[in-house]
This record gives structure tokens, sequence and C-alpha cells, in this order.
């Protein structure tokens, strides 16, 4: 974990998820406590050569600074994942036609899946970073597999189409981490770490 600066030391500093997703806001239910969302404004676009752990530490900051620019009194958490395929980044595929071509390349294969996030208060000067890593090892799956499992599941807001919550775990061979969490898209152990050292109060 990184961390510079003081915890908001407000009494209790509003909590805001910098994100739109809905398995995020629901992971983050599981901490019971009281938070809004906010989409952030950020271009995911990868810089040329940036390697997949650094673009999911960006831009997991990234959401959280531009949401804090609006909420600057409040605790901002930022997340983002991308999947890592021998050092080629794989993001959300967006269409069928690029989940199937992912899930080919992966089959067979591990992958890390890289989830970073980020708490910032900017009233405070608060910010901590982490980032879970998880590896995924896929089945060497047939096409009709992956095609079943898509028109089923339709994973096409995950990073690299793999819906590990969902049926996606029938195409999964194994899973290591020590967050459990973040293959889903919010490595929880970390979040409430991150927010105990900033101040909040968690059982």
């Amino acid at each position: 974990m990184n961390a510079t600066s003081a915890p908001c030391r407000a009494a209790a500093p509003p909590l805001v998820l910098a994100s739109t997703s809905p398995y995020r806001r629901e992971l983050l239910q599981r901490l019971r406590l009281p938070f809004q969302t906010c989409p952030p404004q950020v271009d995911e676009t990868p810089y040329p050569g940036e390697t997949p752990a650094a673009l999911a530490r960006r831009l997991a900051r990234a959401k959280a600074d531009a949401v804090a620019q609006q909420h600057p009194h409040a605790l901002v958490i930022g997340s983002d994942q991308v999947a890592d395929l021998d050092g080629t980044p794989l993001g959300k595929p967006g269409t069928h036609e690029r989940a199937m071509a992912q899930l080919r390349a992966m089959r067979g294969r591990t992958v890390l899946f890289h989830t970073a996030l980020a708490v910032v208060c900017h009233a405070s000067g608060y910010a901590a970073e982490d980032t879970a890593v998880v590896q995924v090892r896929f089945r060497d799956l047939r096409d009709d597999e992956i095609e079943r499992y898509l028109h089923a599941e339709r994973p096409y807001d995950c990073a690299g189409s793999a819906k590990s919550e969902g049926l996606g775990i029938a195409l999964l061979e194994a899973i290591v981490s020590d967050d459990p969490t973040a293959l889903i898209g919010l490595p929880l152990i970390r979040t409430a770490r991150l927010l105990r050292a900033a101040g909040v109060k968690l059982p």
C-alpha cells in the first residue's frame, strides 16, 4: 500500500465510489457504509507501451481524482481492472466479436488480472493506493463453449470477458488470490484497509 499525507479528519467524511459499475457498487455495499456513486469522466485509452499493471493503477487514481474534484471533502474510491495476457492488456470487450477473440486467446492459458485501488481526499491531501493481482487459469475452451457462455452471460462490460461471479466460473481451472473479491472488480480486503487508514470505522 502506498499512502501520502494524513487521513481525512472530518467526523464522518462522505464516501463516494467513483464508478458506475453495478459490480463495484454491490461489493462496496458489503461493508455496510453509506456511500454514493459518481461517474468518473476518464479516458481509458492505454498509453503506448504502458503495462497492464501500470494502466490499472493510473486509471484507478485518475477516476478517484476526477470525482474528488467534484467532492473535495469526501473520501473517494477509484478502481480499475485490466487483464494481462503475457504483458498485453485486455480491457472490456464491448462487443461479442471482441469477447470471442479475448476468450480464444486466453483458453488454456494463465492470465493475471490487475485490480487497482485508490482512495483520496482532496481537502486533506490524503491518498492511498494498492493493487490486487489475481492469477486465473482458463480451461482449454472449445469455440461452442465460448459462444454458449457469451450468449448466456453477455460479459461485454467485464475486463477479459470473464464474469467469474456468474457463469464465467465454468470457464476456469483455478483462481489464486489473497483478496477474493478482486476478480469481480473491487478488492474488499484492501478497500477496508485503506478506509481504516483514512479514519473510517469498520468492524
